[in-house]
């Protein structure tokens, strides 16, 4: 159980462990790995709880010392950007593929059809017109 001089820090304090990763584990936060860097680390947040160092400042600080690797969310910035943007370049690479293609399909099959039309002799236009426009007779 840890002890604050002030129990507004509680919040803060669960809600800090919580998003912060453990270094030594594979994917656990501070809050559910009983690793001894964890435990050191869920001392030093409340030491600059005590501080009173806000959030931001306390993950910016152990950012420094462990790595990004340490926030579930990374930060946004020249080296992560990629990897925030990854995702929605991919989804509009395959939209404009898909456009794409369906267009190439479209301009095959009109090219195709127009292409039997040309080829067909004079001859072979008049009987299919006859047959087209004779009427069917009823069986």
């Amino acid at each position: 159980m840890v002890e604050f001089s002030d129990d507004s820090m509680r919040p803060r304090y669960q809600k800090l462990i919580e998003e912060l990763r453990c270094p030594k584990c594979q994917n656990q936060n501070l809050a559910d790995s009983n690793s001894a860097i964890s435990v050191e680390l869920r001392l030093q947040i409340l030491r600059l709880l005590e501080q009173k160092n806000s959030d931001e400042e306390i993950k910016h600080y152990l950012a420094e010392r462990y790595s990004d690797f340490i926030l579930y969310r990374p930060l946004v910035d020249q080296r992560t950007w990629f990897l925030w943007a990854a995702p929605f370049l991919f989804a509009l690479s395959a939209a404009i593929a898909v456009i794409l293609l369906q267009r190439r399909r479209q301009s095959d099959i009109g090219e195709y059809d127009s292409g039997r039309r040309a080829a067909m002799s004079a001859g072979d236009r008049e009987r299919l017109d006859q047959l087209l426009n004779t009427p069917s007779e009823p069986r």
